[in-house]
């Protein structure tokens, strides 16, 4: 799913939002041995990629001789910039890098970044709609983000699974910010959003959620995370051991859900207020194949791939049995 994020700059300042440090204590001597200690490292979705973001403002990255520079994706593809040597590591939806590694691409991967919780991604609608149930409509016309990415994959799981033919469903895409006034103009019946799009179409409109898209095949589906090129991983191994480290001791951190509601607001445009608010996912501290097969085999069945994709060949040599 293309999803947005800002440059983020290296301040302690989250630390001090923290209320506490949310790291082990100390500088770390730089790693011996990387074989190189800078990494341009492309970012999304500030909640998908918060404990990334915290991590670096901390200076985390840095203990372990890391300079990271975190690179605003906004609309851009990712995995493009990273094939084309822009980037060193992608943050992308797990569905872009499934589809890219079907499609020839050598992707490893290096972390998940994010997983669906209950109401964090949704169909939703305005509360004067008619669409009260996801059978009432037979040939229902929802509002995503890209046809080829996570949220159509969503929408389709559920309406299927609710009894609705997928080959009657109809996307049109729309960008997160735009979906409200295609629900209001009456161009879609309901509209399939994430956080904090969500809560505040709830604020603002009274918007409801129609199905929640954490459900049946998707509960607690994995949704997004990092990868970075096979050649680049081949040619830097103990570096990106190096990042993935320091990477998963940020999923860690960010276990306790106020520590991503506090930091949210110093580095995205979701208010403090809605901060608080929004449906929170999990950040998994592990890379999962079995976990992440689920993501790839979900594609094949849903034909956004032509063949059954091994997920744990894209992992690192110390994920694999």
């Amino acid at each position: 799913m293309n999803v947005r994020g800002m440059v983020l700059p290296l301040v302690a300042v989250l630390l001090a939002v923290s209320g506490c440090s949310l790291f082990s204590s100390g500088d770390a001597a730089p790693s011996p041995g990387l074989e190189r200690t800078t990494l341009r490292v492309g970012v999304g979705g500030p909640i998908d990629t918060a404990p990334l973001r915290i991590a670096a403002a901390a200076g985390k990255f840095r203990e372990a001789g890391l300079t990271v520079t975190l690179v605003d994706l906004g609309t851009a593809d990712g995995i493009t910039k990273l094939t084309s040597g822009q980037l060193d590591v992608t943050f992308a939806s797990d569905v872009s890098l499934f589809r890219a590694a079907a499609s020839g691409t050598a992707l490893q991967l290096q972390g998940e970044a994010y997983t669906s919780g209950s109401n964090t991604i949704a169909l939703v609608t305005l509360p004067d709609s008619d669409y009260t149930e996801p059978t009432a409509k037979k040939s229902p016309k929802i509002a995503v983000d890209d046809v080829d990415d996570i949220g159509a994959l969503t929408a389709r799981s559920v309406l299927t699974t609710a009894g609705v033919d997928p080959a009657r469903i109809h996307f049109e895409p729309q960008p997160f910010d735009r979906m409200p006034g295609a629900l209001q103009a009456g161009d879609v019946d309901a509209a399939l959003m994430v956080e904090p799009y969500i809560t505040r179409a709830e604020k603002e409109l009274g918007a409801q959620i129609l199905a929640d898209g954490s459900t049946g095949a998707t509960l607690d589906f994995p949704a997004s995370g990092y990868a970075a090129t096979g050649a680049f991983a081949r040619n830097n191994p103990r570096t990106l051991a190096a990042f993935r480290s320091v990477l998963m001791q940020a999923q860690q951190a960010a276990a306790d859900p106020a520590t991503v509601r506090d930091a949210l607001p110093t580095f995205s445009d979701i208010d403090p207020t809605t901060a608080a608010l929004i449906s929170l996912g999990s950040y998994p501290t592990t890379l999962s194949a079995i976990r992440l097969q689920r993501v790839a085999d979900l594609m094949h069945t849903s034909n956004l791939i032509p063949n059954r994709l091994d997920v744990q060949a894209m992992l690192p040599a110390e994920g694999r049995p």
